[in-house]
């Protein structure tokens, strides 16, 4: 019988199989969503077998569709994505855009990240009870970086990994939580956990990010695009990540001197009549800066989240990207290949908003204390030149 950490491996491999087949427009919009409920939900029964064990007390079938789409979205993104100086610039993923803009129940937040922590909490008691349970101190490993609990998460790597034989995926994601506690990926335990996952899988997504960002650090512009570059590869197409892992590695191939390397545009789903990813309809761009007065407030490496969503209708951000405090100002460009969800891009409306907001923890979900700005007024698809001030304290009365 296949162990919990496979069977998760095993449904991850099939909702990225199945983003493939949607982005390729070999399924539909609506059988795309039914079989991606019907794993995230077998994803959220796992993780909560794993986290409670034989406790009588379940959580809520709405806390099993948090846990599956919160693990799957930020377990193990402890530097690669959000610390990285280039990659940063990607956009989140679909659990963070959901609520990176969106203001949320401060009470329901904090119910929530409690019943979490508590899981976490009785998974951690477990492993006391059963010290040599390898599958444990991995998911253990990965939900302290769910919390972004990185040195907690340490030993519980260490001890995965002396009980397993070696595993690319748990050696990047151990090198990514030391990069997230040491601050930079090009320290000598990370670059050499880096090394072993991909002596053991060449082609390792994860592993080939972390090298390319230690490359980066070290200012091997060249190096930084070439690992980046292996990873495009193995991507649909113009798909959405490979779009912006592109856009790191023209990037980086600037900084180096060299052209701009192009990748292929996303062939049109069948019937679709959106507009297409760099068309100036479905993008808006502009600047942000941060008022002087809040300067003092706000710290280099605090999180900068940039976003679009409809003017009028659903909260949900139509584009986000990330970047941080010391690229203000920014320039920014949101576009359609930003979308995260079906149909739900910036060309899709008549008119949008666009907000910026900076935290110091990171998290996507706006907090009491969080600096923010928004346009004045809504804003048509096309727009460039939009200047957003980021001059409010999120709370303050």
């Amino acid at each position: 019988m296949a162990t919990p950490d496979r069977q998760l491996a095993a449904a991850q491999a099939r909702l990225q199989a199945l983003k493939a087949d949607h982005e390729a427009g070999r399924i539909d919009d609506a059988r795309y969503a039914d079989q991606r409920r019907t794993v995230e939900h077998e994803i959220g029964e796992l993780l909560t077998h794993a986290a409670v064990g034989t406790s009588p007390v379940r959580p809520s079938a709405g806390l099993v569709a948090v846990l599956a789409v919160v693990v799957l979205a930020v377990a193990g993104l402890g530097y690669w994505k959000t610390g990285s100086p280039s990659l940063a610039r990607l956009g989140p993923s679909s659990a963070d855009a959901t609520t990176a803009a969106a203001p949320a129940d401060p009470a329901a937040s904090a119910a929530g990240l409690k019943q979490i922590e508590a899981m976490v909490g009785q998974l951690a008691e477990r492993m006391k009870e059963n010290p040599n349970d390898a599958q444990g101190w991995a998911m253990l490993a990965r939900s302290y970086t769910v919390l972004s609990r990185f040195a907690d998460a340490l030993p519980a790597y260490r001890r995965a990994s002396e009980l397993q034989p070696p595993n690319a995926a748990l050696l990047a994601d151990w090198a990514d939580a030391v990069a997230a506690t040491q601050g930079r990926a090009d320290n000598p335990e990370s670059v050499s956990l880096v090394a072993r996952a991909l002596a053991l899988d060449p082609k390792h997504v994860k592993g080939l990010a972390l090298a390319g960002t230690i490359a980066y650090e070290r200012g091997d512009f060249k190096g930084a695009s070439a690992q980046w570059q292996k990873i495009v590869d193995q991507l649909p197409p113009g798909s959405e990540i490979a779009q912006q892992i592109q856009a790191s590695i023209d990037e980086a191939h600037a900084r180096s001197g060299a052209p701009p390397a192009k990748v292929a545009a996303a062939p049109p789903a069948p019937g679709s009549t959106e507009a297409k990813p760099g068309i100036a309809g479905g993008a808006v761009s502009g600047i942000v800066t941060l008022d002087p007065a809040l300067r003092a407030k706000a710290s280099a490496d605090d999180s900068v989240f940039v976003f679009a969503r409809p003017a009028s209708g659903g909260r949900m951000p139509l584009a986000v990207l990330r970047a941080k405090v010391s690229d203000l100002p920014l320039t920014f460009r949101l576009d359609d290949s930003m979308a995260m969800a079906p149909g739900m891009t910036i060309s899709s409306v008549p008119l949008v908003t666009v907000g910026a907001r900076i935290s110091k923890t990171g998290n996507a979900i706006a907090q009491a204390g969080d600096l923010a700005g928004e346009s004045a007024t809504a804003i048509a698809p096309g727009t460039s030149g939009i200047a957003i001030t980021i001059g409010s304290v999120v709370g303050a009365r």
